[in-house]
């Protein structure tokens, strides 16, 4: 037997107060608002010129515009990014540290392609190496990091295909540190753009380094290829590449209050065009969308019956906070819908799935989360286990009667 029940939404002082309301046996129905519903327009996304490009909510993940998103493209020094990421990993970790010197090799000072300007022999800092990377691009820079942390690039490019995996980009090969061209070396679109996500929820200490618009190492001052940074004024990140298999390739992100997007164009014609083209991407997400954050995963959504527990009731939560990404001035018309498989009994391991919920907005379903035991429920003593036996044949014997009533 399925025990379906509404949650309510009820505006606090922009905070959703959840409030369930059991509905026996029947499907739940939705909450018919009191007041008509406003018609509002959400246009297309805009035709953009590039190969391929997504749109993605930070928060939410959602994807609000695509074209090609999975399709294998050659993603040149957009492959700095995963660098970066298996170097976050590290420092995060305490396997390398800021302040180590990196000794530059034969290899990294003469790959080809954008560059630090490092020299043979030289002890560079990795805070210096990363700057390099993000800032200048530096193909030399990469390929040291690449040898210092694993011992050859060929050995980092395993690390970087383990933590691609990981990150659920499935379509996505690595064979190097910097993206030069190779056929076997790829990436998609929409696993950048999950790549970017990892970054800037998982190392907010290092996405700092994506907004610094200059670098200067030995009296050489370059400036950031993100062209974003001076143009439009809510971007703080990410990073550009281009060869001539490539094209022109930028994945953007951009943050308006509490609101991020992250923009991945690839294939772009030229410098300008990425740019432009990222910017009316960006823009139509900040025009047209919101994002609200519904529940913390911290927090309880209701109280649900457990039968022959140590404890009568038990909270059910999220395992991460829920974000849902709407066409804009639609909040007032979401609904949540709690599913609970009955009947619960113990014992119920913290953790454990309960049941479901489910985000809808006018039907459809924005999204859907298990509700999870925030704490443990062992099994009751023998007075709990007998009281609970008798109380849950007559729920039962009450069940099937009022069901018997309601089909007539």
């Amino acid at each position: 037997m399925l025990r379906k029940a509404i949650a309510s939404f009820s505006l606090v002082s922009s905070l959703i107060v959840f409030t369930p309301v059991t509905i026996a046996a029947n499907p739940p129905v939705m909450a018919i608002p009191t007041q008509p519903q406003a018609f509002i327009v959400t246009p297309s996304a805009p035709t953009i010129n590039a190969h391929g490009y997504v749109l993605m909510d930070a928060n939410s993940g959602k994807i609000i515009a695509e074209k090609n998103a999975n399709e294998r493209m050659a993603p040149a020094s957009l492959t700095k990014l995963m660098t970066m990421y298996v170097i976050s990993d590290a420092l995060k970790n305490g396997t390398i540290h800021l302040d180590d010197k990196v000794r530059i090799s034969q290899k990294a000072w003469q790959t080809g392609g954008s560059r630090m300007f490092v020299k043979v022999n030289d002890e560079v800092p990795v805070r210096d190496l990363l700057q390099g990377i993000v800032v200048a691009s530096g193909n030399d820079a990469s390929v040291a990091m690449a040898e210092y942390l694993a011992g050859t690039e060929d050995a980092f490019a395993s690390l970087m295909n383990n933590a691609a995996k990981q990150l659920g980009m499935n379509h996505t090969h690595f064979v190097d540190s910097n993206g030069l061209p190779n056929p076997d070396h790829y990436s998609t679109p929409l696993d950048l753009a999950l790549l970017a996500q990892a970054i800037i929820t998982r190392f907010p200490e290092d996405y700092k380094l994506y907004s610094e618009k200059w670098f200067t190492y030995n009296h050489i001052r370059q400036p950031n290829r993100n062209r974003l940074l001076w143009r439009f004024g809510f971007a703080d990140g990410l990073k550009t590449g281009h060869t001539d298999a490539a094209g022109y390739c930028l994945v953007g992100s951009a943050k308006k209050n509490s609101t991020r997007y992250i923009s991945v164009v690839m294939g772009a014609p030229s410098d300008s065009v990425r740019t432009e083209e990222s910017i009316r991407l960006l823009t139509y997400g900040f025009r047209f969308f919101e994002t609200h954050k519904l529940y913390d995963k911290t927090n309880s959504l209701a109280s649900i019956r457990v039968w022959k527990g140590k404890e009568k009731m038990l909270r059910v939560g999220v395992n991460d906070d829920l974000y849902v990404t709407m066409p804009a001035g639609q909040y007032k018309n979401i609904h949540a819908i709690v599913q609970i498989a009955e009947p619960i009994k113990a014992p119920i391991l913290k953790g454990q799935a309960l049941g479901t919920l489910q985000i809808t907005l006018n039907g459809q379903t924005l999204a859907s989360q298990p509700l999870l035991a925030l704490a443990d429920n062992p099994k009751g003593g023998l007075w709990r286990s007998m009281i609970d036996s008798i109380s849950f044949s007559f729920n039962k014997l009450f069940s099937r009667t009022h069901e018997k009533i309601n089909n007539g």
